[in-house]
């Protein structure tokens, strides 16, 4: 009998990572079915997925009946929770993910997978204090390691869709597609393709399940500074790019009111002490070695992308 692998966020970039990561996987497509769990099952993205033979839920993050009912048979689970980086203050990311690992806990789920940041509060020492989407992940992560849960925790790197979607590299009246931030040239950001390589992180550790229990996956392509951020979009793309480096005043000037110093301090932790705050991503890259896959690179996904630079 297939076991079941339940899906949060089924229909964004990490949720619908994972769904097509497994079912491309041929092991892990034939020992799972997949239940896919969104806010709205009437989507056109979720027919799709059901489209595809996944089971296909809405469930509400705030209600433990709901969630009961959402993770009711469930071998495995991913969880991914959501900020609100407009709201100035602590979204519902960690009741939410209490509620699942509560639910989870009751459910006997075998193993949990959680898409987890580090605590950026405690690893400045209350330095920077208003970076919540990182905190919150944390303290879930925190919360879950509590519970005695059976559990792994998927760091994601730098989003490299923030280039394109957030047109963070954008084009001047030059021409000159430019990069501005709050850090030096010498600043590292650990870069990953959300969409295309969360999922294949989670097939590492759902494959080798005994052996990532209880650890983080640090999930990232590559350190990349600024300046070989545009160096390789100058190689790629055949456009001229810069960087530029701001002060903290001039960035914030850039950003709306509400997230502007959640975004600051952001770059401020890749600053110092780092994303990963120095740790190497080798462990986690030879775990997708080992199980047949391989990271995007930037340059891989300019190149899927060059159409955006147009």
């Amino acid at each position: 009998m297939s076991k079941l692998l339940t899906v949060f966020g089924a229909t964004g970039n990490q949720g619908g990572s994972v769904i097509r990561a497994v079912l491309a996987d041929p092991t892990l497509s034939k020992e799972f079915k997949i239940r896919g769990i969104t806010r709205d099952a009437s989507k056109p993205a979720a027919h799709a997925l059901a489209g595809r033979g996944v089971e296909v839920k809405a469930a509400d993050m705030s209600s433990k009946t709901s969630l009961a009912e959402a993770i009711k048979g469930s071998h495995t689970i991913f969880l991914v929770t959501t900020p609100d980086f407009m709201s100035g203050q602590a979204s519902q990311e960690l009741t939410h993910g209490k509620n699942v690992a509560d639910v989870a806990q009751e459910a006997e789920v075998q193993h949990v997978i959680f898409s987890s940041l580090l605590h950026v509060t405690e690893a400045t020492n209350g330095r920077l204090k208003h970076v919540l989407h990182f905190d919150m992940k944390a303290d879930v992560e925190r919360y879950i390691r509590s519970k005695g849960l059976s559990s792994t925790f998927i760091l994601p790197g730098y989003f490299m869709s923030n280039f394109t979607a957030l047109q963070m590299l954008k084009k001047g009246e030059d021409g000159v597609y430019t990069l501005v931030y709050p850090v030096g040239d010498k600043a590292e950001f650990p870069l990953i393709d959300t969409e295309s390589d969360i999922g294949k992180y989670v097939v590492a550790a759902i494959r080798s399940r005994t052996k990532v229990l209880g650890k983080q996956i640090l999930a990232a392509a590559d350190y990349y500074t600024p300046t070989r951020i545009i160096s390789e979009f100058e190689e790629v793309t055949g456009k001229k790019g810069r960087f530029v480096s701001v002060d903290a005043k001039t960035y914030k000037s850039f950003l709306p009111e509400p997230m502007a110093e959640e975004m600051l301090e952001n770059h401020l932790f890749i600053k110092n002490p780092g994303y990963f705050v120095g740790k190497s991503l080798k462990e986690s890259l030879d775990l997708l070695t080992e199980a047949g896959l391989k990271p995007t690179t930037w340059k891989d996904f300019l190149e899927k992308n060059k159409g955006v630079f147009e």
